[in-house]
């Protein structure tokens, strides 16, 4: 079990995002990633990258048990990691071999090693996940499914790398099913090209407040 979970009954569901200052989080790793509504932004994130940020990608990494993806990402991951030579390298030898669920409607099997696909309710399934593996189980890409998560306040953390521009459009990720919720920072680091890199836990209900003045007139 990861040393971050300290619940030892349920596990944690953790989303990894790239964002663009104004929310985009679609397509970071290349023009053909994802081009659906027409985008042509692909490939944003690649020349912010810095020795920093391959450190703290390790070490989130490393603090994770298993992987939970959406359609679309596990086909890009899929189609990469088992590729990559994992000599000498962490990140691909953890990725290639540890537990990966896939949470899809149109997929009939999962071949990349270690993968489920997940059956029934994808909400329902990914609450018995928790429950069943007790430990941190990271979201990475998959928009769609973040939606889900959103919708039904199955997401225990953020970890968000924010990139110093905007791109106007594409999927976002906070969209119009997100539940209101207060957030603390418990981590910030910066790398040498102004990407932050920034981690948030629950914390309740927003507290609501006003700056108005309150008329003592009579």
């Amino acid at each position: 079990m990861s040393e971050t979970n300290t619940d030892e009954e349920t596990g944690k569901i953790v989303v990894g995002t790239f964002l663009t200052l104004d929310g985009v989080m679609q397509a970071p790793g290349g023009p053909e990633e994802d081009r659906d509504g027409g985008f042509e932004h692909g490939g944003w994130s690649v020349n912010y990258w810095d020795e920093k940020m391959g450190e703290v990608m390790d070490d989130q990494f490393a603090e994770t048990d298993a992987l939970l993806l959406g359609r679309k990402t596990y086909e890009i991951f899929a189609a990469h990691w088992p590729n990559v030579d994992a000599e000498g390298d962490p990140m691909t030898e953890k990725l290639n071999n540890m537990p990966k669920y896939v949470a899809s409607r149109t997929l009939d099997a999962v071949e990349w090693n270690n993968s489920t696909l997940l059956s029934g309710d994808v909400a329902e399934a990914i609450e018995d996940l928790k429950d069943e593996r007790g430990d941190v189980i990271m979201v990475q890409g998959s928009h769609d499914l973040i939606q889900t998560l959103l919708a039904h306040d199955l997401v225990d953390e953020f970890w968000l790398w924010i990139f110093p521009l905007v791109l106007g459009d594409g999927k976002r990720l906070f969209e119009g099913g997100t539940i209101p919720a207060a957030l603390v920072l418990t981590t910030a680091e910066t790398s040498s090209t102004g990407v932050q890199m920034l981690r948030f836990d629950r914390a309740g209900e927003i507290d609501y407040g006003s700056f108005a003045v309150d008329d003592e007139t009579e």
